[in-house]
């Protein structure tokens, strides 16, 4: 098996042992690989280029992608699909959702410049009018030499969109009734200095809507599209991931300095699902390419087992309702249940 592979965030924390894994497990792919800045100076991309490196015959190659930005969005997958039916890059096999931010810091975060919450844009909104734009992009059967599987759709999914199950929560997420407020959350109230809480929730509720979205996505690709299964995951938690030291407080920079002294053992005594960056992203990359996947039917994993998504992302009708509200925040047209 052959064919392209995007990833999102590509020089993050979690996505760089990935794109080592994809590269030294499944060489024959060719990884399309998109950050927010791809210049010279920006030191995670020169940590990504490093890893490239090492692969002098490996058919990868960084995209710059302004996941904040749905104009850059529109235009990037516009530029691949181009790309691909022209025969530069063979048809895609898998579309990785990887990329994330959060904002702890702020207790009125600037809108991005499509006016939406940059959190839950760049989880959730701008994810999901990549892989509508590039759904026709991807291999069809017959295409393959076993002609069984067209590709899959894998997104990061996180326990912090389950209500209780995150120590960090605060406030549980939800999508509540009127669903432009994940987009456009009110900012905190005057007295209300609970700033981290309020961040954390915003980042939680993304996770939530891409989890109910990419339920959601499933149930339409298997009427219109049964080639390509959507598939959420939860790969564990991570210490020793950058967005710790990211628009966060200094409180998070020691807690992540002093779980870092922690041995494995200890912090999983603690935390049962916590993880080494190495472990989650071997799984990711086997969700997404492994012939044990194949042919799967859309679904939630957690780690590589089959688990339950949150009661509230499995509604139908709150899918059905995000559904509709996201192909109004993407302005992606033709994609009605």
């Amino acid at each position: 098996m052959s064919g392209s592979v995007l990833v999102t965030g590509a020089n993050g924390s979690l996505a760089q042992p990935m794109v080592t894994h994809l590269l030294t497990t499944y060489p024959a792919y060719t990884p399309i690989l998109t950050v927010r800045d791809a210049s010279p100076s920006d030191p995670n991309t020169a940590s990504l280029r490093s890893i490239l490196s090492r692969f002098p015959n490996s058919k990868a190659s960084i995209h710059e992608l302004d996941l904040s930005s749905l104009a850059s969005v529109h235009s990037f997958a516009s530029s691949l699909a181009s790309d691909i039916a022209a025969g530069k890059y063979p048809p895609l096999a898998a579309i990785i959702c990887n990329a994330y931010t959060w904002n702890l810091v702020s207790p009125r975060p600037d809108p991005t410049v499509d006016g939406y919450d940059e959190t839950v844009q760049v989880i959730h909104v701008s994810h999901a009018a990549l892989v509508m734009r590039l759904l026709g992009s991807f291999r069809r059967p017959g295409e393959e030499e076993a002609g069984r599987e067209g590709g899959r759709v894998v997104m990061i999914s996180s326990d912090s969109h389950y209500p209780g199950k995150n120590p960090m929560e605060v406030y549980p997420p939800t999508l509540g009734d009127d669903l432009d407020l994940l987009v456009h959350p009110p900012p905190l109230a005057d007295g209300d200095d609970d700033v981290v809480g309020k961040g954390y929730q915003r980042y939680a509720n993304g996770k939530l809507a891409l989890t109910t979205w990419g339920l959601a996505l499933g149930g339409w690709l298997e009427k219109h599209a049964p080639h390509i299964s959507s598939l959420l995951i939860d790969a564990g938690n991570f210490p020793s991931s950058r967005a710790l030291t990211r628009n966060t407080p200094r409180s998070m920079h020691a807690f992540q300095e002093e779980m870092m002294r922690k041995p494995m053992a200890e912090l999983l005594a603690l935390n049962p699902t916590v993880r080494t960056t190495e472990d989650g992203a071997r799984d990711v990359v086997k969700l997404a390419l492994n012939d044990r996947f194949r042919g799967v039917r859309s679904g939630f994993y957690s780690r590589l087992e089959r688990g339950e998504s949150s009661p509230e992302s499995r509604d139908e009708g709150v899918q059905g309702r995000l559904w509709e509200a996201t192909m109004r925040w993407t302005g992606v047209e033709g994609m009605e249940g």
